[in-house]
């Protein structure tokens, strides 16, 4: 390898070469244009303007907050107050109406929904998903399959004080562990699966015992789901006779299900949400799915 300190021209394009060359090629000697090299220095100001009037350095303690005492924080806080006092009407009308009239008041549904779709994004979509389609163990709120009733009283009773969460007022009950409790044995949970498959159409193993299966139902079974399995609002126990399954319809969801017993919570939000926001919710909820009336 060469190195060469003598400037020179290069041959090909002209330019004067800067005098160092490496294994044969030379260095052109190209400054930056001067409108870069200004544009530059003047980035350079601008952000030591900027150090000075707002807040950039940290301290100790505490940090510089600028000659302007600007503050992003403070900032937000003047536009939600802002949209407060412009939404203060409505957020009114909504506190003082019962579910019923505000359903029944278009402007003030379209409000409502606006309000309940937001708290729903912030609270109740990481479960229940941003559209409310569920996922396995979280239901899906656009169907019309309710566990603890799909009314507007039915929803804001779920809503504010959940299931099986911490609220005395909040819907209890759990499906027992027949198999880990040794209430029923494996090869009785076998044939109660495959009963409940049947209920909904699903297909049964080969050989599998549906008579004694539903014998098992009617024994253990049909007290909360009902005798034919179509589920009872007041308890929380599923309709099993539809198509529509909370953690699977296989066989071996299900015999999980029925050895560990089932039991899902849902946080009351009565105390974390305020009573017009939960309205909101309850309305933005009803409005996904079914239409059950009182």
């Amino acid at each position: 390898m060469a190195h060469e300190t003598k400037e020179q021209v290069d041959a090909v394009t002209g330019v004067t070469t800067t005098g160092h060359s490496w294994d044969g090629i030379s260095e052109l000697n190209n400054p930056l244009p001067r409108w870069w090299l200004w544009s530059f220095y003047l980035t350079i100001l601008w952000s030591i303007g900027y150090w000075v009037v707002y807040p950039a350095w940290p301290l100790a303690t505490s940090y510089t907050r600028g000659l302007f005492n600007w503050q992003s924080r403070e900032a937000i806080v003047a536009d939600l107050d802002d949209l407060k006092a412009q939404r203060a009407s409505m957020t009114a009308q909504l506190a003082r109406s019962s579910l019923d009239a505000i359903k029944q008041t278009p402007e003030l549904f379209a409000f409502a929904r606006a309000q309940g779709k937001a708290a729903f994004g912030d609270n109740c979509a990481p479960c229940h998903g941003a559209g409310g389609g569920g996922a396995k163990s979280y239901p899906n709120l656009n169907d019309d399959d309710w566990l603890w009733g799909g009314s507007l009283a039915q929803i804001e009773q779920t809503i504010r004080y959940g299931a099986r969460s911490t609220s005395d007022k909040g819907h209890q009950g759990s499906m027992p562990a027949f198999g880990r409790d040794g209430m029923l044995k494996r090869s009785e949970l076998s044939n109660v699966a495959d009963y409940v498959r049947s209920l909904s159409g699903l297909a049964t193993e080969k050989g599998a015992d549906l008579a004694a299966g539903a014998k098992i139902f009617a024994d253990n079974c049909a007290a909360c789901h009902g005798d034919k399995g179509q589920g009872s609002q007041d308890l929380g126990a599923p309709n099993l006779s539809d198509k529509i399954w909370l953690f699977g319809s296989d066989k071996a969801t299900i015999m999980e299900g029925l050895w560990n017993g089932r039991g899902g919570v849902m946080p009351a939000w009565e105390g974390r949400l305020d009573d017009t926001t939960i309205k909101a919710l309850t309305l933005y909820v009803h409005s996904l799915g079914g239409d059950q009336r009182r």
